[in-house]
């Protein structure tokens, strides 16, 4: 068993800092480029672990990626020479290296078998395996193809109108994908919108796609053509950081060149919400995506309702949030998050049981979490839950607890940031 040892910090943070690549886009950019004939080039890839099993499962697939370091080359001859995998393709922790591939292997000529590790085998994909046997794919798996391993029988898919059921860009890209591979017109309708990455690339790689509202178009039989990409700085990732600034006292950080998607940028809204002393400047736009910098100085927060259609853009950024609510005056309600419960662990109970062992006053409800603040947290060895996300909070929140903290499995968190502890030491220099 890992373990990591942190220390509070005794003085405040001044910063300014880059964080890594965005790991949504990273994904997209290796499948979309794998099924585009010729050569692309990806700069500032995440080359962390998920992201490289995309990498992994096309390379299995018959695709030439060249990489070094962040920096990527991607041969393909396209579509048509995808080849079957000679051993059954295995997805590790990815949620979305597995419902992606899924649907765009669905709508190929090959028979693929596919698992992951013991987390993912937990997660549901059913959400994508249903819409998908509706345009006519051959897919089986465990209870009915809910839960890794799936056998996926390649085959002609025909293009559907779905009305989303879950709010999930997972599910939303996974569709567009086999509908770009299928007959005839695919939409989707969403419930409310979410993460955009793929509708944002896809164009940038030759194909035409319409989005109107919640509603999004795409014709069928289109073959993306090679692109050159640079992916922004993960909000994601910067978000454990921005949170070190809203509540150890006087510090000042500003993360620059990240993704300032508006599906994305939830956290930002939500501490302005809470009062946060936070400026966000937009400098430049790389393949349809808008990037800037985002300052941030400490300022004494309050409580605040975050729920509704604010939450798929902080889905991710939940836990941290969580955290800050923690150092916030008064009660933060957090709702509407049920989908927190099927991420790399059921996030809603890890959140609660990790502040609660911190120190903090937090009630976990069915679909979120109430935080009465303001709390005082104590250092306590506390588990990761092997989610990476829930491990960065707890490296944060050792910056203000008393004592020593005492981080389990911290290894996860290369899953999306290898450079991590090496970027929150920088902050107690």
């Amino acid at each position: 068993m890992n373990e990591i040892t942190l220390s509070p910090l005794d003085h405040a943070i001044a910063a300014k800092m880059t964080v890594p690549g965005d790991k949504s886009i990273s994904h997209r950019a290796v499948i979309f480029s794998s099924l585009a004939k010729g050569t692309s080039h990806v700069s500032n890839f995440l080359a962390g672990e998920d992201c490289m099993r995309t990498i992994q499962v096309f390379r299995e697939l018959g695709v030439e990626i060249e990489q070094s370091s962040t920096e990527l080359v991607i041969k393909s001859e396209g579509i048509a020479s995808l080849k079957e995998a000679e051993r059954p393709v295995y997805f590790g922790n990815s949620g979305t290296t597995a419902r992606l591939v899924t649907g765009v292997l669905a709508a190929l000529p090959l028979f693929t078998t596919c698992y992951g590790d013991d987390s993912l085998a937990k997660r549901p994909m059913d959400r994508i395996v249903l819409p998908l046997q509706q345009m006519g794919a051959k897919i089986d798996g465990r209870c009915e193809g809910s839960y890794l391993p799936l056998a996926i029988h390649g085959t002609s898919l025909q293009g559907i109108t779905y009305d989303m059921p879950v709010k999930s860009a997972q599910v939303k890209s996974a569709i567009l994908l086999a509908g770009m591979l299928s007959s005839g017109e695919t939409t989707i309708i969403e419930q409310v919108k979410t993460r955009d990455h793929t509708e944002q690339m896809l164009p940038q790689f030759g194909v035409d796609l319409t989005v109107k509202d919640r509603k999004v178009t795409i014709q069928g039989g289109q073959e993306p053509v090679p692109a050159d990409l640079t992916v922004p700085g993960d909000i994601s990732s910067a978000a454990f950081f921005l949170a070190a600034a809203a509540i150890v006292p006087d510090s000042h950080i500003t993360i620059k060149d990240v993704g300032l998607n508006p599906t994305r940028t939830g956290l930002i809204k939500a501490l302005e919400m809470m009062g946060a002393d936070i400026l966000v400047k937009e400098t430049r736009r790389i393949g349809g995506e808008p990037v800037g910098n985002v300052e941030i100085k400490y300022k004494e927060l309050s409580g605040a309702h975050i729920e509704g259609e604010l939450i798929p853009s902080l889905i991710d950024e939940l836990p941290i949030l969580a955290l800050v609510a923690t150092q916030a005056n008064g009660k933060t309600i957090i709702g509407d998050a049920g989908e927190l419960r099927v991420k790399e662990t059921d996030r809603i109970a890890a959140v609660a049981q990790v502040l609660t062992s911190f120190g903090a006053e937090v009630e976990e409800k069915q679909d979120g979490l109430i935080i009465q603040g303001k709390s005082s947290l104590k250092g306590t060895v506390v588990d990761s839950y092997m989610d990476h996300r829930i491990g960065m909070m707890i490296a944060i929140a050792s910056l203000i607890a008393e004592g020593k903290t005492v981080l389990t499995n911290g290894q996860c968190i290369d899953i999306s940031y290898p450079g991590f502890f090496k970027d929150l030491e920088s902050l107690k220099k």
